[in-house]
């Protein structure tokens, strides 16, 4: 006798709906103001933030090659809504609240820590993918993301005839 399966299948929405979701992140007041001191009854308060996507990662991990320093600056910087900070003000934080903040990009984009993320996003199959069009066609990752599958696999086709033209005697 069959086994019904019981589970439900995920659609492309339910895959997709994390993504557009906005958090409030509570940032206590020890972590605004290390070392001073707080009454109890205060809070500190929130900020609002969204989760990371791969296209993001990519240019993140792209963008910070140089200095890797940079890594969780820029992902607290495309990460939160309210407020909006430039990249500046961001340098101006204390380390603290940059990793507190850092963390909790992590945690509500579902990854590790900063370093985990962006290496197991770069070295994954899709983020090669996006960092080799990138390469080839001059695209930023966010053309890259709004491809669809098949326009995805004929420029890779496209970029392996390329690759054997380019190797001596291709």
């Amino acid at each position: 006798m069959a086994h019904a399966d019981t589970q439900t299948v995920l659609e492309a929405r339910d895959l997709l709906a994390g993504s557009a979701i906005t958090h409030d992140v509570r940032v206590p007041r020890q972590i605004l103001t290390p070392g001073a001191e707080v009454p109890e009854d205060d809070e500190g308060g929130i900020v609002r933030m969204r989760p990371l996507n791969v296209a993001v990662l990519t240019l993140v991990s792209r963008a910070a090659q140089e200095d890797p320093s940079l890594v969780p600056l820029l992902m607290i910087k495309e990460s939160l809504v309210e407020p909006v900070l430039a990249l500046d003000q961001i340098r101006q934080m204390h380390a603290g609240l940059v990793q507190f903040l850092a963390e909790r990009v992590n945690f509500i984009s579902g990854l590790g820590r900063d370093d985990e993320a962006l290496e197991g996003t770069a070295n994954s199959p899709l983020g090669q993918t996006h960092i080799l069009l990138a390469k080839h066609f001059g695209w930023t990752p966010e053309q890259v993301s709004q491809l669809t599958p098949g326009q995805v696999a004929v420029y890779l086709a496209g970029v392996a005839s390329l690759l054997r033209l380019e190797e001596p005697g291709g």
